[in-house]
C-alpha cells in the first residue's frame, strides 16, 4: 500500500481489526519512510450493477439514492439513523445477491417499499405516494386501506 505522505510504497500493517459487522478490515499501517500512519479499510468489491429506469435509460447504482429516499420518507418519524442504514444495507446486499447486471427500478422501489412497509407505515405511504406518482386523495386512500385490511389478518 502506498503512502498517502510520501508516496513509498514500502508500508507495513501495525494493526488489523474488523468493522461493519465483519463486512471489512480497518488496517493501521505504518510508511518506513516518514514513519507515519494512516488507516486503510479493505472490504469485499461488489459487483456494480445498472438501473434499467422507466424510459428505459441506464445508469449505475446509487446508494445514496436509495438511501435520500428512505430519509425523506422517513422525516419526523421515529426511526433512527441505524435502522435507515440498517435497511439500505438488507436493500442493496439484496440486489447484489440477484447476480443481474441490471435490475429494473420498478423492482427496487417495490424492495424499497417492502423494507418500508415492515419498519414504519407512514414512512412506507409516504415513499409510495412519490414512488408510485398518487394523483389525488383517492389513491392515497386506496393504498392506506390495503394496510388496515393487512392489519386485520394479522
Amino acid at each position: 500500500m502506498k503512502c498517502p505522505f510520501c508516496d513509498n510504497q514500502d508500508t507495513k500493517v501495525i494493526d488489523s481489526r474488523p468493522t461493519d459487522e465483519g463486512q471489512a478490515i480497518r488496517r493501521r499501517r505504518l510508511c518506513d519512510n516518514c514513519k507515519k500512519r494512516f488507516t486503510t479499510y479493505e472490504k469485499v468489491e461488489e459487483i456494480m450493477f445498472m438501473v434499467v429506469k422507466k424510459d428505459g435509460s441506464r445508469e449505475l447504482f446509487d446508494r445514496a439514492k436509495v438511501r435520500n429516499g428512505i430519509v425523506n420518507a422517513c422525516k419526523k418519524r421515529p426511526i433512527t439513523t441505524e435502522q435507515i442504514e440498517k435497511i439500505v444495507e438488507d436493500i442493496e446486499r439484496g440486489l447484489n445477491n440477484m447476480m443481474e447486471k441490471e435490475i429494473s427500478s420498478t423492482v427496487i422501489g417495490e424492495v424499497i417499499l417492502d423494507n418500508l412497509k415492515e419498519l414504519d407505515e407512514v414512512a412506507y405511504v409516504r415513499f409510495a405516494s412519490v414512488y408510485r406518482q398518487f394523483e389525488d386523495v383517492n389513491t392515497f386512500m386506496q393504498e392506506i386501506e390495503k394496510l388496515l385490511h393487512k392489519g386485520e389478518h394479522r
